[in-house]
């Protein structure tokens, strides 16, 4: 579904990836992990068209991206993206949040309010709030209608990125239990996370990046073991500790 293939990217004359190759197939959930400054949301960008491959290729369906191919166009061909922020209208109501998330397809006002039907079932606490401002909601329940939010645009990939970030371990773990629903619905899901026992439970695959780098790949239960993981995260602290 989602090919990158030696993707290089930067900002100005930071390069940000070195050469990036990953894959996400219909139906699979992938980790993307590393430490901080490691290149994992720069790969999203890239695949959402937030910033430009300055090498190499992203497809979407075996369809290259072209320079003139926008984040707009990728959503309505079924790849949204939950950027780490949470990005909602704070003083919108949950319902006009929920509706902002469906404006490519120019749903009419019934399908508008059966697509919040069929994103709430994920999220049942959304029902009680639909009037409320979203910007009063706790962290939990503003994390939840992020993701009902990108759920309106009916995704067939998820890109989703530290969707753990500043929740409860109790929300962690109730926010991954949906993932695990979307996931057995069929939903492609790639998840850029910090917490990797939490993403563990879900990945079918695993990528660590490295300065720019995938540095190892494949199943989550070999790529994620502790001496993986703890080269990929303290590297540079062991090296300085010596």
């Amino acid at each position: 579904m989602l090919e990158l293939q030696g993707v290089e990217a930067g900002y100005g004359s930071v390069r940000a990836l070195g050469g990036i190759d990953l894959t996400v197939q219909a139906g699979e959930t992938v980790a993307l992990l590393g430490r901080n400054g490691a290149g994992k949301t720069s790969t999203l960008r890239v695949a959402s068209a937030m910033i430009r491959a300055r090498a190499g290729s992203v497809r979407l369906d075996g369809e290259p991206l072209r320079r003139t191919t926008t984040t707009e166009d990728l959503v309505a061909r079924g790849l949204v993206h939950v950027p780490e922020g949470r990005g909602l209208f704070p003083h919108l109501s949950v319902a006009e949040n929920l509706e902002v998330g469906a404006h490519v397809r120019r749903l009419s006002r019934r399908q508008s309010r059966s697509a919040m039907d069929e994103a709430m079932e994920y999220f049942p606490v959304l029902r009680t709030r639909l009037r409320q401002n979203a910007g009063s909601m706790s962290g939990g329940e503003q994390q939840m209608l992020v993701v009902a939010r990108a759920l309106m645009a009916k995704p067939r990939l998820l890109l989703l990125d530290e969707p753990s970030f500043g929740l409860s371990p109790i929300v962690c773990e109730s926010l991954y239990d949906t993932f695990r629903r979307l996931a057995a619905d069929g939903l492609a899901l790639l998840i850029v996370e910090q917490y990797v026992d939490l993403v563990a439970t879900v990945a079918d695959r695993a990528y660590v990046l490295d300065k720019g780098h995938v540095v190892r790949s494949g199943d989550p239960r070999d790529t994620l073991s502790g001496e993986v993981i703890e080269k990929a995260y303290l590297a540079d602290t062991l090296e300085v500790s010596r």
